[in-house]
Order: structure tokens, then C-alpha cells, then sequence
């Protein structure tokens, strides 16, 4: 691409992420903390991508989502999985007119922008399986006609660590789908005397809406012009194919650790959401930097652990430092 082209993306990058740094901030008049989630929030949201967040209860995963949808003038639903949910609970259903004699559609709980899938894996595999062709297809299938989703629409899943009776497991196939998976841990000491302080007050503060889903929408085809030089593609795809094969990657050591590596949908949200990253950053062009600070969020959930590692304890986030510290950099 000319060097012309480039500066005036970044040119163009510069005017527009005014807002995304107009948004943190508002969030942050609520949301005490939880940086990272917020901006990967955005970075999902720009990429056109969906989150799993995993953290014990309390953390305000709530309240985030929520806060978030208020600043940005988008509507929101949050969706309890229980074990006894049904598919229809969460699509909506075909309802019988007496009056008229005939079949209506009544929309589910998933026909809005944001959605808080909270605690996903409480809910049975015809229900995630519903979530899933929401969360891929962008559409919901009710009898034998399909209905569009939003064009703003980004399903945030949580997951809690601890309480696992009663859990069904998400299939590897569906957590594929997530761009993102986030750990969230508990706020420091500051924080937290800082939390009990706002939240203890007469009025919970509230937030101002700083931007629109247009707005989002029209920077989404800004972010997809953000430029990816071929070295930095190559990156990408030595990183993913490090988690495949890392003998060939002079990965020795990660080679029984490693049941199966990243698919080809890792490589696609890495530079998706790299570029995200960048555009919240004010720049027009993807570094190595931004595949490093978001590549851990977008592969954490790719790798799968073989038996031996799991009986060294061996996390992927372990193995993820190794590929990154190894790989060469551009």
C-alpha cells in the first residue's frame, strides 16, 4: 500500500477514535477498575465479535455490560441460563391468533444489541446450540422462517470458575466462535474502598449516551481499513501455526502439551481484533505491539491442553508466553 494511503488511514483513524476514548471515559464514572474488560469491550464491538468472560461473582460484569449500552444509546438484555431453559425462552416463539387464525412471532430476549449470556454453561446444548447460530449467522431461525439480527449485535458470555455442579460444558466448536475469552480477577485494595464509596452513595452515578450504534457501525469500516503490512500477517500466521506444530516453530518443549493448536478462525479475529486495538489507539496501521497485547485474549480459549499437561498444571496462558517469547518478532 502507498505510503499517501497509509497517512491518510491514519489521518482518518485519528478524527474518528475520538470517541472510543469519550466512552472509556464515561464508563469509568460507574465502573471502578476493569480497564482491560472495558477495552476489550470496544475491541469486540469494533471487530464485530463476541466476548466470553470468566470471574467469580460480583465483579460487576453486570454493570459493566449495562453501562455500556446506556453510553452507547443501545439496547440490552440480560439472559439468566438455567439448567430447565428452553431453546424458545431465549429466540422468542410462534404464538396462535385465535382472532386472526393464524401463527404470529413473538421475538426472544436475543433480538437486541448487547446480550449477557450469564453463566452459559449452566444451560443445556439445544439452548447453546441457539445462542451459537445467533452468535455466527447473525439471524434466528422461529418455525420455518429466519429473522435478522441487528446489525449492532455482540453476545457477552460468562462463565463462573468455581461452581461447576451442574455445568455443561461449552463444545469446543462454540468456544471457537468467542473472539475474545477474558479472565477478570478481584480489584485492588484502592479500588475496592473506592467502590464501596460510590456505591454506597444516596445516588449511584450515572452515565451520559457519548456515542450511537451508527457511529459504531461507521467506524467499524474504518477499523477495517486499518493496515496490516505482510510481515505483520506473517506474524499472525506463525504464532497460530506455533500452536499447531511447535517443533517446527523451535517449540520442543511444547509439543506434548499440546493436544490441538489455534484453527484458521484465530488467525482472522487476531488481525480483526489487532485492528480494533490499533484504531482505539489512534493509529492507521497494525504494529506487532498490538498482536501482543491482544493476541493472549483472542488464543487462550484455542489451545487444547493434552493430558500430560494438565497433570504438570501446565495453563495455556503458560504455554501462550513460551510461543510469544520464542516466535520471532517483525
Amino acid at each position: 500500500m502507498p505510503e499517501l494511503e497509509i497517512r491518510e488511514i491514519n489521518k482518518k483513524v485519528q478524527d474518528e477514535c475520538v470517541f472510543a476514548a469519550d466512552l472509556k471515559r464515561e464508563i469509568a464514572k460507574v465502573i471502578v477498575g476493569q480497564e482491560e474488560l472495558v477495552e476489550r469491550m470496544l475491541v469486540a464491538l469494533l471487530a464485530n465479535g463476541h466476548i466470553l468472560i470468566e470471574g467469580v461473582p460480583g465483579l460487576a460484569k453486570t454493570l459493566t455490560v449495562k453501562t455500556m449500552a446506556d453510553a452507547i444509546s443501545a439496547d440490552f438484555q440480560r439472559i439468566q441460563f438455567t439448567p430447565d431453559l428452553l431453546p424458545a425462552d431465549i429466540t422468542g416463539t410462534q404464538i396462535y391468533n385465535q382472532k386472526d387464525s393464524c401463527f404470529s412471532v413473538r421475538k426472544g430476549p436475543l433480538f437486541t444489541n448487547l446480550v449477557l449470556a450469564d453463566e452459559i454453561n449452566r444451560a443445556p446444548a439445544k439452548v447453546q446450540s441457539a445462542l451459537l447460530e445467533a452468535m455466527q449467522e447473525r439471524q434466528i431461525t422461529i418455525g420455518d422462517s429466519s429473522h435478522p439480527l441487528p446489525p449492532l449485535f455482540m453476545v457477552l458470555a460468562t462463565q463462573n470458575p468455581i461452581e461447576q455442579e451442574g455445568t455443561y460444558p461449552l463444545p469446543e466448536a462454540q468456544v471457537d466462535r468467542f473472539m475474545l475469552k477474558l479472565n477478570i480477577t478481584y480489584p485492588r485494595k484502592a479500588e475496592e474502598k473506592t467502590i464501596l464509596e460510590r456505591m454506597t452513595m444516596q445516588t449511584v452515578p450515572q452515565v451520559s449516551n457519548t456515542t450511537t450504534p451508527e457511529q459504531i457501525l461507521a467506524a467499524r469500516k474504518t477499523v477495517n481499513s486499518v493496515y496490516i503490512d505482510e510481515k505483520i500477517k506473517n506474524y499472525i500466521v506463525d504464532l497460530v501455526f506455533a500452536t499447531r506444530d511447535p517443533k517446527a516453530s523451535n517449540l520442543e518443549s511444547l509439543k506434548d502439551q499440546i493436544a490441538f493448536g489455534a484453527s484458521p478462525r484465530a488467525s482472522i479475529y487476531l488481525a480483526q481484533a489487532a485492528k480494533a486495538y490499533a484504531f482505539i489507539n489512534g493509529r492507521g496501521y497494525v504494529t506487532p505491539e498490538d498482536i501482543k497485547a491482544i493476541g493472549f485474549d483472542v488464543l487462550r480459549h484455542r489451545i487444547i491442553l493434552s493430558y500430560e499437561a494438565e497433570a504438570e498444571n501446565v495453563t495455556a496462558e503458560t504455554i501462550l508466553k513460551t510461543i510469544f517469547e520464542t516466535v520471532e518478532v517483525p
